[in-house]
């Protein structure tokens, strides 16, 4: 992909901010066109300059980052957003997931896993922190019962059953619909109603469900 992406950091801490735009500006293809560590000018930043990617910290002060996510939210804003954050508590990915950010990742991560992650974030791609991803499961268990799962999985059609396990694959709307030879409009109606049949709230949770229930391509493939 040759465009640029177009990147907003919010973090406040300066030491952070500054290392991070320093890391992804020596990622050829990446822009950071503003760092803050304030809410209120987050949200005049991503509505000024509708960056590509927001990467967004937890615990700031006065307003954390989810505080921030769900304001942005409300106001229509559907920029997609990385957590980058020292958090791993089940709460807080609960949380973010539900606000449907496009990755969540830690800040003991080595810089060039989270420069990678970033990346591919931009790029449509969901990115979880290892130890992150391994709470995922447990998540989902608690907001549903298994009984539950398998009668949703049950209302997907065929298309749905694809869809699905092509965004367990990480895969952007765009690289599915080539994949499957239809539109993107298509592609994006039929996420959306996947996630309204399986009661989640993003494709994260989406991808999650579908590794956990073996609706994946290697399995539709047999």
């Amino acid at each position: 992909m040759n465009e640029r992406v177009k990147l907003v950091i919010v973090d406040d801490h300066a030491l952070c901010r500054r290392g991070l735009a320093d890391l992804l500006t020596r990622t050829a293809a990446i822009d950071v066109v503003a760092t803050t560590g304030n809410a209120e000018d987050a949200q005049r930043l991503v509505q000024e300059l509708a960056p590509d990617l927001v990467v967004l910290d937890l615990r700031m002060s006065p307003t954390d980052g989810l505080t921030l996510l769900k304001r942005l939210r409300e106001q229509g804003c559907r920029t997609p957003v990385v957590i980058l954050t020292m958090s791993d508590a089940r709460a807080d990915v609960a949380e973010a997931l539900r606000l449907g950010v496009q990755g969540y990742l830690l800040k003991d991560m080595e810089p060039d896993a989270i420069a990678d992650a970033i990346w591919r974030a931009a790029q449509g791609e969901l990115v979880m922190a290892p130890a992150v991803a391994a709470k995922l499961g447990d998540i989902l268990r608690d907001r549903q019962s298994a009984n539950a799962h398998e009668n949703a999985i049950r209302q997907l059609t065929g298309r749905e059953r694809q869809i699905l396990a092509h965004v367990a694959a990480g895969r952007s709307n765009k690289a599915i619909a080539r994949a499957l030879g239809i539109s993107h409009d298509t592609v994006k109606l039929h996420v959306r109603h996947i996630l309204a049949k399986l009661s989640l709230s993003s494709r994260v949770e989406a991808a999650v469900f579908a590794v956990e229930h073996r609706v994946t391509l290697e399995t539709l493939n047999r």
